[in-house]
């Protein structure tokens, strides 16, 4: 069984908790195989400061964490590049000043600009009453993101779930948007892209087995799996799991990636 997480934060990016040795010692502590440190870097709307990320810092803990760990640990460098949709020629920028990378997670973390102060997931409870639009926005902007498409697979594609049903207890799905879900999922396969199943540190996965299916029905095959940890204790979380979902969904393998290509590990 090749364990592999996919979606790691050090403390290279503003909301890590630890260095990528001590995410290292974590993963090897909890019997994975690979990891690929995936820490942030947001694209502002024009004009605005993008999310902080000390590229130095990042090659230089990678080559700690490899020093400490890499007889026992895979460890790929890979970035979590999220709200691209605000502006692509200023993502297509920051891409040009980042070291060799193996993987790019494409994310988004808002809710349409319409929203205004409240399209953070973390107040999706008070837009309760508009979730049918503020879903469809949002799968329409996850939409032009996989069209850009200069990044590895799609991150966790039903967050918005992660506020609403567990921070809020709202009784939502994306149940009701499966053709605007399954536009996205097309566009992934043409792109030659894929998907992240985000194991959510052992909570719900993002995304769940219906959309999962779809994706391997419409020939989906590139698929991640990731913790989303953010502290060392989440690491490797819900990877077992992930894997045992994947194979109920129809899928034979899960990915790594080198150099920005997949490898694909049988189930």
């Amino acid at each position: 069984m090749y364990l592999a997480d996919y979606h790691i934060h050090s403390d290279c990016s503003g909301d890590g908790t630890a260095s990528m040795a001590d995410m290292a010692a974590a993963a090897v502590a909890a019997g994975l195989r690979e990891v690929c440190f995936t820490d942030h870097l947001d694209v502002p709307r024009a004009g605005e400061q993008p999310y902080p990320l000390d590229t130095q810092r990042l090659t230089e803990q990678r080559q700690l964490a490899q020093q400490r760990w890499g007889e026992r640990l895979t460890i790929r460098l890979g970035l979590e590049l999220g709200e691209m949709v605000e502006d692509f020629r200023q993502a297509e920028a920051l891409l040009e000043q980042l070291p060799p990378l193996d993987f790019i997670i494409g994310s988004r973390h808002l809710l349409h600009r319409r929203f205004g102060p409240l399209r953070g997931f973390t107040q999706v409870d008070r837009v309760a009453d508009r979730w049918d639009e503020a879903i469809e926005d949002y799968l329409a902007e996850l939409l032009a993101q996989v069209r850009w498409g200069r990044f590895s697979v799609l991150g966790h594609l039903t967050l918005p779930l992660r506020y609403a049903v567990e921070r809020f207890g709202m009784e939502v799905s994306f149940a009701g948007h499966m053709d605007s879900v399954e536009q996205v999922l097309r566009a992934v396969v043409d792109r030659g892209i894929g998907i992240e199943c985000n194991t959510n540190r052992g909570h719900m996965p993002l995304p769940g087995a219906e959309i999962l299916k779809r994706y391997r029905q419409l020939g989906g095959e590139i698929i991640t799996l990731g913790s989303d940890a953010h502290r060392p204790q989440h690491v490797g979380l819900g990877i077992r799991e992930g894997r045992q979902l994947l194979q109920a969904c129809g899928f034979s393998y899960v990915c790594t990636f080198e150099k920005m290509q997949p490898i694909f590990h049988k189930l």
